[in-house]
């Protein structure tokens, strides 16, 4: 079998086989197929069983060509996976719903189904509490949304924090000042703004108090309006913690909680806030639990398959 695609230039076919050729020998390699090319028409040949997944990847690709996304070598290799994994899972739609940043990326695409589900509650509802493994793109996506919203003069300000705790330690031991002893567990909140914005206006911003990056103890007593905020790593907070955070909603702003319940650094007498909302608060309409998978992470291979095999362990302990 096989089935023949017309490009419209010899850019969009560089761009489509990827630096080095690179999507074309993953997508042979993955699916056995033979890829021909000649002037601007490419055909794909190939077993009556792997022939439309290929088919239906370099449909995908062509889509975000054409959208103006040049995709990387882990966003094709997931769509591979994917499409491997269920043929009929439809995932090109995603990159219609980009986030508009004000950096030399300009955009910001949800590539899995989850992640669009998320980006989209985050646009709807005033609280969104995101739960899901590392690399699913919790903290990055509302990231993006807080910057967008800044950008659009849709808040004032943008909120940052985190529980001040890491693997049992606590501040009172760690050498430095107070900001010596915050700044590395706020490092990646950081890392992700600086991936939305230009760093001279990051400066500026933090120091004239439009970005605000604190522990979660500095919430307490506060009343947040026109901000978007953001909690990460909500795993480490405890009830009490959690319960003063969510009260800190003011009129115009939007609240983001994201963090992954297996990976809780409290003590074993102290259950975990994140865990504690998901049952308290799941009938309340106006706040949304978006919850991600090991099949939204888009990351190194490695990654996905590291916490498939852990997701794998829990459950067969879980079984009784």
């Amino acid at each position: 079998m096989k089935q023949d695609f017309k490009l419209q230039d010899i850019e969009e076919a560089r761009l489509l086989f990827g630096d080095h050729d690179y999507n074309l020998k993953a997508i042979e390699k993955a699916f056995g197929v033979k890829v021909a090319t000649r002037e601007e028409v490419i055909t794909i040949t190939g077993s009556e069983k792997n022939l439309p997944k290929a088919v239906k990847v370099f449909e995908h690709l062509l889509e975000a060509i054409r959208q103006g996304k040049a995709l990387r070598r882990h966003e094709v290799d997931y769509f591979i996976k994917r499409t491997n994994e269920d043929l009929r899972l439809e995932i090109n739609p995603v990159y219609n719903d980009r986030i508009e940043i004000p950096s030399k990326k300009q955009f910001v695409y949800p590539k899995t189904k989850g992640q669009q589900s998320y980006v989209g509650a985050m646009r709807e509802y005033d609280i969104v509490v995101a739960i899901g493994p590392a690399g699913t793109g919790k903290t990055y996506l509302a990231m993006a949304m807080a910057v967008s919203a800044l950008k659009n003069n849709e808040v004032n300000r943008i909120i940052l924090t985190r529980p001040a705790l890491e693997a049992g330690e606590k501040l009172g031991f760690l050498p430095g000042d107070l900001y010596d002893k915050v700044t590395p567990y706020l490092r990646p909140l950081y890392d992700a703004l600086y991936e939305m914005m230009e760093p001279e206006h990051i400066h500026r911003y933090i120091e004239s108090g439009i970005i605000e990056v604190a522990p979660l103890g500095y919430m307490r007593g506060r009343t947040l309006n026109d901000s978007f905020i953001i909690m990460d790593e909500a795993q480490n907070a405890t009830r009490e913690q959690m319960k003063m955070f969510l009260t800190r909603l003011g009129f115009d702003s939007k609240v983001v909680i994201t963090g992954d319940i297996t990976q809780s650094d409290l003590p074993g007498i102290n259950t975990s806030g994140l865990a504690h909302i998901k049952e308290v608060l799941k009938n309340i309409k106006g706040i949304k639990f978006a919850q991600l998978t090991g099949h939204d992470v888009v990351r190194h291979a490695l990654v996905q398959q590291i916490i498939e095999a852990y997701e794998k362990a829990s459950s067969r302990q879980n079984q009784p």
